[in-house]
């Protein structure tokens, strides 16, 4: 049966188009240089992240340089005002967490596990303390870290 549209004569049935498809995709593998992780996931990557951070803070015998190399800025915005922040302190804190507590229900009582011996963990923090005449801020080193990530 006759037909009037237009043949492209290039002889073989595919479609062509303006943009670029990679090989068996809907689209070009430019288009998939970024990874998708699961929350979870971007979780326990930053906690692996956080954790070599702090630890090659504690063994860098020159301090200033490691937080320079980490692209740590000396000074920020303030929050509350026209003034800068500047950065004076590396707080680490460690914690041990030794049980866990959670609210039970139809009472105020919270249901206490206490973890045995072999499940204690220690969990290191770090966080950036910087003051101005006006305020002091504390920048959790996790908040740095994953500021830096979505960047």
């Amino acid at each position: 049966m006759p037909h009037d549209h237009h043949h492209h004569g290039h002889g073989h049935g595919h479609h062509h188009h303006d943009h670029p498809h990679g090989h068996g995709h809907n689209h070009a593998h430019a288009d998939h240089l970024h990874s998708h992780l699961m929350p979870e996931d971007e979780a326990a990557d930053l906690q692996v992240l956080t954790a070599q951070f702090i630890d090659g803070f504690v063994s860098a015998r020159d301090k200033a340089a490691y937080l320079r190399l980490a692209g740590v800025p000396l000074e920020r915005p303030g929050k509350t005002g026209p003034s800068t922040l500047k950065l004076v302190d590396v707080e680490l804190k460690t914690e041990w967490q030794v049980g866990t507590a959670s609210p039970s229900f139809g009472t105020r009582e919270l249901s206490y596990l206490p973890f045995p011996g072999e499940m204690i963990r220690e969990r290191t923090n770090m966080a950036l303390v910087y003051v101005s005449m006006d305020e002091k801020d504390r920048l959790d080193i996790r908040d740095f870290l994953a500021a830096r990530e979505r960047t």
